[in-house]
Parts: C-alpha cells; structure tokens; sequence
C-alpha cells in the first residue's frame, strides 16, 4: 500500500516545532491503523521453499500440510515451489525464505562457499531417482560407460541430480568433456526433452519415472530409488531431501526448529503406518498427472525410501562429501566441517 504523504503544506512553511508534530502524529496512526502489520506477520510466517514440489522425493512437507501438522504445532507456515533444488537453495540464501526441502548435499557445496545451512530433519536415505535412457538408445547404452558423446538432462547446473550424474560418469571412467550437460528441470519438461531428443539420459523421480516407463519412452540405466540399488551405484547411502535452514536462523530460532522438526517426523511416521493409497488420499490431486492408478504405483515403490525417523544416517554425510569431492571444484582442496552440515538435536527431541 502506498501513503502519501503530500496532504502536508511544503515543509519550509511550517516551523520545524510542527512539521516534527505532524509527522510523528502520522507514524502513530498507521500503527494503529495496522499498516505496519504485515512486516510483524511476515516475520512471524515460515516460508518453505522446495525444490519441485509435486515430487515424491519432497512428498513430506505438503503431506505434513495436507495432515495438518504445520497448524498442530502453532505454525504459520507457507509452501513454495521451484523446478530445482539449486534454485529453492538461492531463495534461502537471498533471505526470501527460511527454510528449503531440499538435498542435504547442498549444506555440504554451500559451506565450501562460505555459506552455512544446516539440515535439521533428514526426509530421504537414498537420491530415490533413476538415471533414463531414451528407450531408442537403450541397446547401446547399457551403462554410464557407454555415454561418450551423448547428452545428460539434469534439473538445474549446480543442482543435486547434476552432482550425481558426473559422479556416475567418472566412477564409470568418463572425464568432464566426454559428454555434455543439459539443465531440463522436470516433470513435463523433463519428459519433452526425452521426447524431442534434446537429451539422451537424463535423472529424474517419481512419478516422471514411472509416466517415461509406462509410455515406453525410456528405461532405467541407473536404479538410486533403493538402499540396496544407492550402494550397488555410488558404493554407500546418500541421503538426499533434508529440511535445510540458515545455520543462524536455527540459532535463533530453536522454538520453531524444533516444531518443523516435530511436523515433519510425524509426517514420517505417517508413512510408515499407511498404505500408499491413504497417503495419495492426502495429496492435491493434480499432482497425479491424470493417472491417479500411476501415482499410487510410484507412490508405493517410493515408500522404503523415506527416513522412518528424521534421523541422518550413519556415515551417510561422509559418503555425499566422497560424491562430491570427486569433481567437485568448489569442496576441492576444502575443509569441510560436517558437523555444522546437519544435525539431530530436533528430531532426537520429538517424543
């Protein structure tokens, strides 16, 4: 709302005593007429930003709304959403949010750069996505090996699916300049570029991964969906979509932490105990892209994926920081304090 103030005569043809008066006269209106309100509101809001969010690798924070356990805990919490992790991580940084679902990865890149985010609830034990091939190139690339020349789709450059993929093509034997990256975002626009062959393979989740499947536009060349298939490509856990803020927000806001830490176990928990229908039931319907039947299948073979407890895993930062330190610039040459990348002081807390 704009105030304008030009309903005073120009300031030289009052004296100073009453042009002091009148303007102190109007700061007291608008505070109570409530024009300063919504600064007090916005600093009382928590706006999570997640990285796409009608993924199910970041299914948690709208079901933790759709149950209403952001509300059970006093919260006033707002979700948002962009196509990549990389770009959620940028509005946190910008202050335009205060917390991100998004890979813990990042806290580990971030604080190579100087920035420290910490994770605070761990959601994801492993990536819980595959890398694609385009179904006409299935017969001759059977492995990352075999990607010489081709074109990797990830969400976004610096993303997590981005980290992952060069990691595959180097433990493959692949050197940077052996194939090229192409950002694609996901969901639709993942699948156009598969379609328009603008990219060969590309990372993508649940439920894009089962729609390509299901289509017969592409197969799985890389399984990261599974503990076992995570430790069969990348040689351990990596535990993937955390609940990640601003390690001094968390500073100095330990009341809220601990409530966001709270909601989100419980969500967890909710999985646990429920089938994958109850917890489609839960969800916005359009996010089952016309095929409810696809969804609740992805759904299901999503479920062993997601934390039972918060809790990071042991060993698993150590395992991200081997994965990103392989090509990595920015960690190269780094002293990185994993401590300060996560904690489980809140969800150690929850009863």
């Amino acid at each position: 709302m704009r105030h304008d103030l030009r309903v005073f005569p120009p300031l030289g043809t009052q004296p100073l005593r009453r042009r002091l008066l009148a303007l102190g006269a109007t700061a007291i209106a608008a505070c109570a007429l409530g024009l300063a309100a919504p600064q007090a509101h916005a600093a009382d809001k928590i706006i999570i930003m997640v990285g796409g969010i009608n993924k199910l690798i970041y299914l948690p924070p709208k079901l933790a709304e759709s149950l209403g356990y952001f509300k059970e805990e006093g919260l006033d919490v707002e979700l948002q959403s962009q196509p990549a992790g990389v770009d959620a991580e940028n509005e946190l940084l910008a202050g335009a949010v205060q917390a991100v679902v998004g890979y813990y990865d990042h806290s580990i890149d971030l604080q190579s750069k100087g920035k420290e985010v910490t994770s605070i609830t761990q959601l994801l034990l492993v990536p819980g996505g595959m890398e694609m091939v385009r179904a006409d190139l299935a017969g001759t690339v059977r492995s990352m090996a075999d990607l010489k020349g081709k074109t990797l789709g990830v969400t976004g450059l610096g993303s997590s699916s981005s980290f992952l993929a060069q990691y595959l093509a180097s433990r493959a034997g692949l050197k940077a300049g052996d194939y090229s990256i192409l950002p694609v975002g996901a969901g639709n626009t993942l699948i156009a570029a598969m379609k328009q062959k603008r990219v060969d393979v590309a990372w993508t989740t649940e439920p894009t991964t089962s729609i390509l499947l299901a289509s017969g536009a592409a197969k799985v060349l890389v399984d990261m969906s599974s503990v076992e298939g995570t430790k069969a490509a990348l040689g351990g856990l990596y535990p993937a979509s955390s609940l990640y803020v601003h390690r001094s927000w968390m500073m100095s806001h330990k009341a809220e932490a601990q409530k966001l830490a709270r909601a989100f176990v419980k969500t967890l928990k909710y999985i646990q105990t429920h089938s994958a229908e109850d917890v489609a039931e839960k969800m916005p319907k359009d996010y089952y892209g016309g095929n409810k039947a696809i969804y609740v299948q992805a759904l299901k073979a999503s479920l062993p994926m997601y934390s039972p407890d918060g809790k990071m895993p042991a060993g698993g930062p150590e395992q991200v920081l081997k994965v990103m330190a392989g090509f990595n610039p920015n960690i190269k040459g780094k002293n990185i304090d994993l401590a300060k990348t996560y904690t489980n002081e809140f969800v150690d807390a929850v009863k």
